[in-house]
């Protein structure tokens, strides 16, 4: 067991996404539940370095539960990346007093707590934070929930478009590395095909899928398209090829970039961030560290960083069926 714990640090790092902000405030408000003094840091591991931190009391994080984006702001720390910086940043978390940190974010958030509790001996526990949803240890990330929803929201505007011109549109969603919302958005908004990073599709299936969907009668379609997807071409090369093996189709392509990670988050990502962020505050109070907290099968459960980073979250091989079922 540590030294007895006074006050935490709570950030956010790396992409922003719906609920960090329930997230922090759940951090927050179960400090002053136990009586424990909370520090927000702003800017992630840059203000870390620069001291930029302020006291958070439960009326700070006030009216933000439905709140896109993160308070704290989030920004990149190549600083932090060097034992320089690192160095500087637990001058600076020694100068406030501050004991044990929370870190709401992905990968390269807790690969960085990860090495600085490994140089310090600094108590960390992570909150997954990402609308990818790529993180080992936990069923769903914080913010991946309304980022599904705002995709599906948007694909249902287009298809009324494709529709009504018998258009094919390729819709190119986030997913660098994993295909989480494009394969559930794709099942959700009725996509004819869905492309992710996980599965090479390939060109010609790509073709015969979408010249069956022809036969059968339909007049338009909607491909959803993993920004990281296998086939090797963008998006806009993917609609240029398309056209020219397939001339009656008229292709257009809709990116759907960053307006996928904004917005009020869902009930599902409030009660997840909420849920999350209790069980951050009382792991550091119970002495553990290294830990990153998640949820399975609905329980909350706990995984070391270093296995949440290094770990694969596995896609849902039976929604890939299920779509193939649903787009004949």
């Amino acid at each position: 067991m540590g030294k007895k714990i006074k006050k935490i640090g709570v950030m956010t790092s790396g992409g922003d996404a719906p609920g960090m902000n329930a997230a922090i405030r759940a951090v927050v408000r179960a400090c002053s539940y136990y009586n424990i003094e909370c520090v927000g840091i702003y800017r992630g591991y840059q203000g870390l370095i620069e001291g930029d931190f302020k006291t958070l009391s439960a009326r700070h994080v006030s009216n933000i539960i439905n709140r896109g984006g993160t308070i704290l702001k989030s920004a990149r720390s190549k600083e932090f990346r060097t034992s320089e910086g690192r160095a500087k940043a637990y001058k600076e978390i020694q100068k406030a007093k501050i004991d044990a940190l929370v870190l709401i974010g992905g990968d390269g958030t807790f690969t960085g707590g990860m090495i600085f509790n490994k140089e310090y001996n600094f108590p960390c526990i992570g909150i997954p934070g990402t609308i990818d949803n790529d993180i080992f240890g936990t069923n769903y990330t914080i913010g991946y929930d309304t980022a599904l929803n705002t995709v599906v929201e948007v694909v249902d505007k287009i298809r009324d478009t494709a529709s009504s011109h018998n258009r094919l549109f390729f819709v190119e969603v986030m997913g660098r590395d994993a295909g989480f919302i494009a394969l559930n958005a794709g099942v959700g908004a009725g996509a004819e095909e869905i492309l992710i990073p996980e599965e090479d599709l390939g060109l010609d299936r790509l073709l015969e899928a979408l010249k069956r969907s022809k036969r059968s009668g339909k007049s338009s379609s909607i491909v959803i398209v993993s920004e990281g997807d296998k086939i090797g071409k963008s998006v806009f090369e993917l609609a240029d090829y398309v056209e020219e093996n397939l001339p009656q189709y008229e292709v257009r392509v809709s990116v759907l970039g960053h307006m996928q990670r904004g917005g009020s988050p869902s009930c599902f990502d409030r009660v997840l961030a909420s849920r999350l962020g209790v069980r951050a505050v009382e792991l550091l109070l119970d002495g553990k560290t290294n830990l990153m907290v998640g949820i399975v099968n609905n329980i909350i459960d706990t995984t070391e960083l270093e296995k949440a980073v290094k770990g694969h979250h596995k896609i849902n091989k039976e929604l890939l069926r299920v779509s193939d079922i649903m787009s004949i």
